[in-house]
């Protein structure tokens, strides 16, 4: 099957650089409300199977008006959500940026052992982030396709490490609030990445470019120069 990976909108915190990963989260900034109205547009002759959504509320908020020009309603499924930031939660400072970055580049690296301070290593995100993947493919046909709109972080580590790109390479991923990540495959047999879409599915037009947006704007590569 095909899974569709949008990141949320924007939110205030990715223009502080604030390392916001827990629940409930940031709701989204009018720029957010705007990058997610203009989803449905990209999508009027594509056919969507379902819409998924983290358990954060920026993901539901994003995905409302895709879910009601469908006529679907967002199920919210465990283990979407962002890569915890741990004892870094809500920090802006370069030191607590490079620490989460730098976790991030060691996972996509091979080091799963790696731990986040105060939060998971490398194989309990991959692990949470498959039995998510898993439990929307089950509800699927191969031939379908379902959209799941989750975070940053989580979109970039998880397709650098599951989608077949080496470690230069993920670590080079940009993805914008709105951009994506199309998946195919599934749970048995692997998921390869399909496209990749760096600025906002609803058009360029919605960037709303942000030096300090630590999930997603710039390179996990870029951030940790940046920050040197």
């Amino acid at each position: 099957m095909r899974i569709l990976l949008i990141r949320h909108g924007q939110t205030p915190c990715n223009i502080t650089g604030e390392l916001d990963t827990a629940f409930p989260g940031a709701g989204l900034t009018e720029l957010g409300h705007s990058q997610a109205a203009a989803l449905p547009r990209a999508f009027t002759e594509h056919r969507i199977a379902a819409i998924y959504a983290s358990k954060l509320v920026r993901t539901q908020l994003t995905g409302a008006p895709l879910a009601a020009a469908h006529g679907h309603t967002i199920a919210v499924v465990d283990g979407l959500e962002e890569i915890s930031a741990g004892d870094l939660e809500m920090r802006s400072d370069p030191p607590s940026r490079d620490a989460y970055v730098g976790c991030l580049l060691a996972w996509i690296d091979g080091d799963l052992a790696r731990r986040m301070p105060g939060g998971s290593n490398g194989r309990e995100f991959l692990a949470r982030f498959d039995a998510a993947l898993a439990e929307i493919a089950r509800a699927h046909a191969p031939e379908e396709t379902a959209v799941a709109f989750s975070h940053g972080a989580a979109i970039r580590v998880y397709t650098a490490i599951r989608g077949g790109l080496d470690a230069a390479a993920g670590a080079q991923l940009q993805i914008m609030n709105t951009g994506g990540a199309l998946l195919e495959g599934g749970p048995s047999e692997g998921w390869r990445l399909a496209a990749w879409y760096t600025e906002p599915i609803g058009g360029a037009g919605l960037e709303g470019f942000s030096a300090r947006d630590v999930t997603g704007a710039k390179s996990l590569a870029e951030t940790v120069e940046e920050d040197a």
